[in-house]
């Protein structure tokens, strides 16, 4: 299975942390939005997205994840952490983060929400709220790039 941990984070300077992010993965981002980058770096297995409007020195970090590369593996891994008796919140065929995927979350006791997902395919027009099967959102107002 090919996988990547999934870091969001908030950042204060959108610009400044696109420069250090690309300096210090060693190649630009694999997707730029108003408000929003990604980067895809070949040497290490992480998929890495920034979110302009944080706090400098305050708690960047929004979520983590795994993505996976393929839809079977996000329905296995969510059966299995059903059955381990965790509750989960599944967004399945949701547009969010401009691309379109299938997901759920979990919470860990401190509140850190760890998300499962394939992507199925990149958005080019604007995004809408996801379309929620399970629990509601954690945080109040907040997007799914910001769950």
């Amino acid at each position: 299975m090919s996988a990547r941990i999934h870091l969001h984070l908030h950042v204060s300077d959108l610009a400044k942390s696109r420069e250090f992010y690309e300096k210090f993965l060693g190649a630009g981002p694999v997707k730029v939005k108003p408000g929003y980058v990604k980067f895809l770096p070949e040497w290490a297995p992480v998929n890495l997205a920034l979110s302009g409007g944080g706090a400098a020195g305050a708690g960047t970090i929004d979520h983590v994840g795994v993505q996976v590369d393929a839809v079977p593996t996000v329905i296995a891994e969510l059966a299995r952490v059903k059955a381990a008796g965790l509750p989960v919140r599944e967004e399945m065929g949701v547009d969010c983060c401009h691309a379109n995927q299938d997901k759920f979350w979990v919470q860990d006791p401190d509140g850190v929400e760890w998300e499962v997902y394939h992507l199925n395919y990149d958005l080019e027009s604007e995004v809408t709220a996801p379309r929620l099967m399970g629990l509601p959102l954690a945080k109040s107002g907040g997007s799914c790039c910001s769950s």
